[in-house]
């Protein structure tokens, strides 16, 4: 690398650009690489029992973080009592809840200030489909549903 002498008398390097310049669906693999499974949660999904789901954390505190569905009300807030603790304050005390409809599961915000975000969206509640985002707070979960009660769906 060339040096320059600055007004010290010290070597300095020169400036060069440090702009990256990053394909046009970078953005895209950057959000799904966000996604990607490690080993351990595909085996966590594939052990679940019919009718209850995993959340993982993506963004946020906890990164990585699992919260097992298998009530047919789960709670999520700040408040220490809630099934789903999130202590973060952009997260309600009684932020949302999470409810099981035999094996479809929808999740609710309960009024909160920031609002639960499905899928990028503001929502008062929605029914939940494989791989979908919530957002309360700064936390991002992805929803991962059973498979093992889609493979007796047709019996």
């Amino acid at each position: 690398m060339d040096q320059d002498h600055g007004r010290d008398g010290r070597n300095v390097p020169h400036e060069t650009d440090t702009t990256a310049h990053f394909p046009q669906d970078f953005a895209a693999q950057l959000a799904a690489h966000g996604t990607e499974l490690s080993a351990e949660e595909t085996e966590a999904i594939a052990a679940l029992p019919a009718g209850s789901a995993l959340l993982i954390v993506r963004r946020g505190p906890n990164v990585g973080a699992r919260f097992l569905l298998d009530a047919d009300v789960t709670t999520v807030g700040r408040h220490p009592d809630a099934d789903i603790f999130l202590d973060d304050v952009t997260v309600s005390r009684r932020h949302a809840e999470f409810l099981r409809h035999g094996t479809a599961f929808e999740v609710k915000d309960l009024g909160s200030l920031n609002g639960t975000y499905f899928d990028g969206v503001r929502i008062d509640s929605a029914l939940l489909n494989d791989r979908a985002e919530v957002q309360v707070g700064k936390f991002r979960l992805t929803f991962y549903a059973s498979r093992a009660g889609r493979d007796q769906a047709g019996d």
